[in-house]
């Protein structure tokens, strides 16, 4: 249903190009580990194996409507190299959202007065407080945070760039918590960041309602130095859950710092994390080296306390060890390609 809203856009804007130019890009990412992977169980064995570190193919319809207004039509989809199927690396049920899409979404954006695009994507949350520490190459990361990445059926305004601010608001219908008639809340967000030439600062809440009432707080910071470059963050729960083996419960608190440091084509990276209920106390470390423009070739190590992202061998999250975590050692490439078809 997305691929023919998406595919009917294109055509009903490509027959107004008279005035304004339109472009169509083809884009994506092959990304592969092999790693070795020890998970913390009695009745598990190490194994070693290879892993998909979510590759995509997307296509970019781009059309300039006038001076002010730009049009985008996204559309990207998953692939799992590893296990040779069209799906989510991470969530390999296919049923488990309303479509298969990676991203699909609609965007109009003014300098004058910002941007809003409705479709399945990246939420702000994510991209104002969550990604400042996460910064690695491999699978392994987007695991340090209680809230989501991208989610499906969402609204999304984002205002002008003003003297460095700027504000988000965005809401995903039917993607927060349960509610006790069995009916899922909507999943609403907010964010106001502060952005210099070398600092970043956000602030972001996350309403996901249900039965508990849940909601995320959370405030990051980012700042470049020289070579180095530095974020931290942190998340705290507010819920009626009091049950502290259920994810999400009240006062639980997410702690992050990241560290960076560049040398040339070569980046070292550090992260210690603790997650209330989600990984526990989280340790990685990370190399990588810029091969050429497209290529990047990384080692790294991750470890965490609880369960989070180590699973079975080419598993995603339904196989991953919740209660006892493990680590795991890899090795990879991301190779990224971008192409205009017209």
């Amino acid at each position: 249903m997305v691929v023919k809203y998406y595919l009917l856009a294109v055509m009903l804007l490509s027959s107004s190009l008279n005035s304004f130019a339109a472009e169509l890009n083809i884009f994506g990412t092959i990304g592969i580990q092999a790693e070795a992977v020890s998970p913390h169980t009695s009745n598990d064995k190490d194994y070693v194996g290879f892993r998909d570190i979510y590759t995509r193919i997307a296509l970019d319809f781009e059309h300039q409507m006038s001076n002010d207004l730009t049009f985008n039509a996204v559309i990207e989809m998953p692939l799992d190299t590893a296990n040779f199927r069209v799906q989510h690396v991470w969530d390999q049920k296919k049923d488990v959202t309303d479509t298969t899409q990676r991203i699909a979404k609609l965007r109009f954006a003014s300098k004058k007065y910002g941007a809003f695009w409705i479709g399945k994507g990246w939420v702000p949350y994510y991209n104002e407080i969550s990604a400042v520490v996460d910064r690695f190459s491999s699978y392994y990361v987007g695991y340090a945070t209680y809230s989501t990445l991208r989610e499906d059926e969402l609204l999304v305004y984002t205002s002008p760039n003003i003297s460095g601010w700027k504000v988000n608001i965005a809401r995903a219908r039917g993607n927060g918590d349960r509610e006790r008639n069995g009916t899922f809340d909507d999943r609403d967000q907010a964010t106001v960041s502060y952005k210099t030439e070398s600092t970043k600062l956000a602030v972001g809440i996350e309403d996901i309602g249900g039965l508990n009432n849940r909601r995320v707080m959370g405030v990051s910071i980012a700042h470049t130095f020289g070579n180095f470059y530095m974020g931290a963050k942190y998340e705290r729960n507010e819920s009626d859950l009091e049950n502290k083996l259920v994810l999400g419960y009240d006062d639980s608190s997410v702690r992050n710092v990241y560290l960076e440091y560049t040398m040339g084509r070569q980046k070292f990276k550090g992260h210690i994390a603790h997650i209330d209920g989600f990984g526990e106390d989280i340790f990685h470390l990370g190399y990588s080296y810029q091969l050429n423009e497209q290529t990047v070739l990384f080692a790294e190590y991750y470890r965490e306390q609880k369960g989070a992202a180590i699973s079975s061998d080419n598993g995603g999250f339904r196989d991953t060890y919740w209660n006892e975590g493990g680590k795991a050692f890899a090795l990879g490439f991301n190779y990224s390609f971008a192409t205009n078809l017209f």
